[in-house]
């Protein structure tokens, strides 16, 4: 069996870890870290997040030695730091270099997430990860990891699903063959737009099924918002240029089943903390970090009003979030309001 290429992770959070056990299941990996106390604790006691890294896995603080030893890199840092991430290694990427990102989120670079709601968003202001990455660096080559990747379950070596999007054939096939493994089944597609959007906008619609799990709603409830939000995140996707299909598969109804479910998911249990009574401010002020579905919902809330975008669901979880609307009111509007059609995006 031929020797594999060595990949680089770049972000040392849980995800990051999860997908380098996984990759070193196959090949040798290089995780990069900008903390270097975190990569010299890494290094002598080799435990995050409660397990063990694989043998295959060096860590490392010099991105430089990444990307001389890894023509394939996987980016898997916050939304929030994406860009300044980039920034930072783009005098190290050749036009050579394969980059596959794993961050689900927008990036709105040079926007204050407070000052939205005074300011507003227009379309040309939000970018997805593959944007930044076009916009940063000399790389050609991009693609997106998504899919149903609870890091959680991941961590604890529990089978799962990806998709690869990439327009590039030669990404899928390199990123199939490291992935690919008895734990993690690998599909592809070459909607990369859809892809992304689908991972971006689920977390709102998780954010929301926490929400009434916390208020004490069940599952009827909980079914219908999923499969309206679903359709949500359907209409949005096309008014961003995206259609219907990567919705329906892994990378789009998957992951939100997934997310929208599980007391693993952050944004699930970001909402359900809301739901249960606290406001945002108790919430951030216990949280390791931000959800990626609270700063989504504030970017697609204010991205459909300047689109003209119907969206009652991100509108109402937008009130709640934001402006401490009560539930029970929220759920009231959205059970009543006008919904006609069924199905309607096929």
């Amino acid at each position: 069996m031929p020797q594999m290429e060595p990949v680089g992770i770049i972000g040392a959070g849980s995800f990051g870890t999860a997908m380098a056990n996984l990759l070193a299941l196959n090949t040798d990996v290089l995780m990069y870290s900008r903390n270097a106390d975190l990569v010299q604790e890494l290094s002598t006691d080799r435990f995050h997040f409660g397990v063990e890294l694989h043998p295959r896995v060096q860590v490392v603080n010099d991105f430089a030695e990444v990307a001389k030893t890894c023509q394939l890199i996987f980016p898997i840092v916050p939304s929030d730091n994406f860009r300044s991430m980039m920034q930072s290694i783009s005098a190290h990427l050749q036009p050579s270099h394969l980059l596959i990102h794993g961050t689900k989120g927008f990036d709105i670079t040079g926007i204050n997430l407070e000052d939205i709601p005074k300011n507003g968003l227009n379309r040309r202001q939000v970018h997805t990860m593959t944007d930044v990455i076009r916009a940063e660096s000399v790389v050609v080559r991009v693609g997106a990891l998504t899919g149903p990747n609870l890091a959680r379950e991941l961590l604890d070596g529990q089978p799962s699903a990806s998709v690869i999007a990439s327009k590039f054939d030669e990404v899928i096939k390199r990123c199939h063959a490291v992935l690919s493994s008895q734990q993690l089944h690998v599909f592809h597609t070459h909607d990369l737009l859809g892809a992304e959007l689908a991972g971006v906008l689920k977390n709102v619609i998780a954010l929301g099924s926490g929400i009434l799990k916390g208020y004490g709603l069940g599952k009827n409830i909980q079914s219908m918002l999923i499969t309206r939000g679903l359709h949500e995140m359907i209409h949005f996707g096309r008014a961003l240029g995206s259609d219907a299909r990567a919705f329906l598969g892994t990378a789009g109804i998957g992951d939100l089943i997934a997310t929208a479910t599980s007391q693993k998911s952050r944004n699930y249990m970001f909402g359900y903390r809301i739901g249960s009574g606290e406001n945002l401010s108790e919430v951030r002020a216990t949280s390791q970090e931000l959800a990626e579905g609270v700063r989504t919902l504030m970017i697609t809330r204010h991205l459909a009003k300047s689109m003209r975008l119907r969206a009652p669901i991100t509108e109402m979880l937008y009130r709640i979030v934001f402006e401490d609307f009560p539930v029970k009111e929220a759920m009231d509007y959205l059970i009543t309001y006008p919904y006609e059609v069924d199905v309607d995006f096929l």
